[in-house]
């Protein structure tokens, strides 16, 4: 008898667009994604879209729904996903990279609550990624944030850590959803060294001495259906594809938009900059 595999989008995913992380370029992710059968695979890199056109073109060769997202590390360590769900929110999305990218040194970022707190995020769907000894403030925060567009992601890479059953209660008395979710790194699991050799160059650190800062195994990567159905509950599975159904933004949309001309009234562009040539 033939098991169906259950549906399954992944909702973060880091290509190496996520400088010093990810392990794989975005066409090799969505192409593993579309072999193993995915929804859709969302590509989350952090404070960046820097790697969603490569993938637009990747998922439109190899028929995947591509969800535009990025993760983000609040200063005081809260950690969360936005996925965009239309042109609108995409545009509010890329605002607030700009607005944590900017004033900060090249390569950072720097975002703290209240930002994201004044920020006009509608649209914008919210995965909260819990620390090891998650922090129910947190999650209310982002509940008031977003209310009713946010998730708690349960990752369950066989670290020794078993999340589930902690989330799960803090799921019920705070009446969030969960959906499960990947902490992609790399879209195939032969990637570990590379993955393991950034990362001690982003740490600047020997590799021999890294120790427990190394991720425990090689499970961040893109994993088949089958085993995905056997580490996570079929309503965490179910969750990330009503999510996927969510998000209708493709970068289809965007085109180019001449800006207005800054010259004065009764002048055209040509005479207008003639003039200034002429002035020097």
């Amino acid at each position: 008898m033939t098991t169906l595999l259950p549906a399954y989008a992944e909702l973060h995913c880091l290509s190496n667009f996520t400088f010093l992380r990810g392990a794989s370029h975005p066409e090799e992710l969505i192409e593993r994604a579309a072999e193993l059968g995915y929804t859709a695979l969302a590509i989350t890199d952090e404070c960046s879209l820097a790697g969603v056109v490569r993938a637009h073109i990747a998922a439109q060769q190899h028929e995947i729904k591509l969800i535009i997202g990025s993760e983000f590390c609040l200063d005081d360590g809260l950690r969360l996903v936005l996925l965009a769900t239309d042109r609108a929110s995409y545009g509010r999305l890329a605002a607030l990279i700009t607005l944590a990218r900017r004033g900060s040194a090249k390569g950072e970022y720097h975002l703290c609550r209240e930002q994201l707190a004044a920020q006009n995020l509608q649209g914008c769907l919210a995965l909260w990624l819990p620390s090891a000894d998650p922090d129910p403030e947190e999650l209310l925060f982002l509940k008031t944030r977003f209310p009713g567009h946010c998730w708690i992601a349960i990752s369950l890479l066989l670290d020794g850590r078993d999340p589930l059953p902690r989330l799960q209660t803090l799921a019920e008395t705070q009446h969030t959803p969960l959906c499960a979710t990947g902490q992609v790194h790399m879209h195939c699991q032969s990637r570990r060294a590379l993955q393991d050799t950034l990362t001690a160059i982003r740490l600047n650190c020997p590799l021999s001495q890294l120790g427990e800062q190394l991720h425990a195994n090689g499970e961040r990567h893109l994993r088949p259906r089958a085993r995905l159905a056997r580490l996570y509950p079929p309503a965490l599975l179910a969750e990330t594809v009503r999510i996927a159904e969510q998000c209708h933004f493709s970068l289809d949309e965007l085109r180019y938009e001449y800006p207005r001309e800054l010259v004065p009234e009764g002048q055209t562009a040509h005479s207008w900059l003639q003039h200034l040539v002429e002035e020097g």
